[in-house]
């Protein structure tokens, strides 16, 4: 018998259960079937352009930064705007998501742009979330040859385009999303879920950025309609 085997043995033991009750298999049966929700809290129910706001704030409070653009026309600008300004070499690293692919990269003669995984030498990766949760400010990325986690955790600067719909109020309906995207029993092999630049405070309890992945997030909401209300300056 394996460690997990004897492991399962004994929760059954404590359970009175043998494993194979015809009862218990439907209840599980059913409650996958019927994707129950949990607890959805208040906070992420609101309408489109207050939750947009609450992402934004919540994105900014983690120590991400977020811009706002009419449509992927704009994409390759804002990609060299913040290169520009932060005296960054003029390349960035994607993968082949449909999305960012429909972007006029050609008009960005100066930009070097690389397809495929990241090695650890990229200075600056940019992604597609699956969507984002405005409660937390957190983005959502998928794995897979489309948004490979490479780009997502190697390059010091991480640049993430997600589309303004695509910002859900809760966790809840984020996961809803992702099950009506990719079919009902079908999941990618990884989810990441990001709030802000990688951060610890392991050491002396100083902050430090970039401890474990990018120190730098910068956020690329597509927002078609202008949904998102102008940031509010103190």
């Amino acid at each position: 018998m394996s460690g997990r085997d004897a492991i399962l043995s004994k929760i059954r033991a404590s359970l009175g259960a043998g494993g194979d009750e015809a009862a218990r298999k439907t209840a599980v049966a059913e409650r996958l079937a019927g994707h129950p929700r949990g607890v959805i809290p208040e906070r992420g129910h609101l309408p489109a352009a207050e939750r947009l706001a609450l992402f934004r704030d919540m994105a900014i409070k983690a120590n991400a930064s977020v811009a706002t653009l009419a449509g992927y026309d704009a994409l390759p600008d804002a990609v060299l705007t913040y290169l520009r300004e932060r005296n960054l070499p003029a390349s960035v690293r994607m993968g082949t998501d449909p999305r960012l692919a429909e972007a006029p990269w050609h008009e960005a003669a100066t930009l070097e742009v690389k397809s495929g995984a990241s090695d650890g030498e990229d200075v600056t990766g940019v992604s597609h979330a699956l969507g984002a949760v405005a409660e937390t400010g957190t983005l959502a990325l998928t794995s897979g040859t489309d948004n490979p986690t490479t780009v997502n955790f190697l390059p010091e600067h991480h640049l993430v385009v997600v589309d303004a719909k695509d910002v859900t109020g809760d966790l809840e309906s984020l996961w809803s999303a992702l099950r009506t995207s990719r079919g009902d029993g079908s999941m990618p092999r990884t989810v990441n879920l990001v709030t802000g630049p990688s951060r610890s405070g392991d050491i002396e309890q100083v902050l430090l950025m970039g401890a474990h992945g990018p120190r730098s997030v910068h956020i690329l909401v597509i927002d078609p309609e202008g949904t998102m209300p102008a940031e509010r300056t103190p």
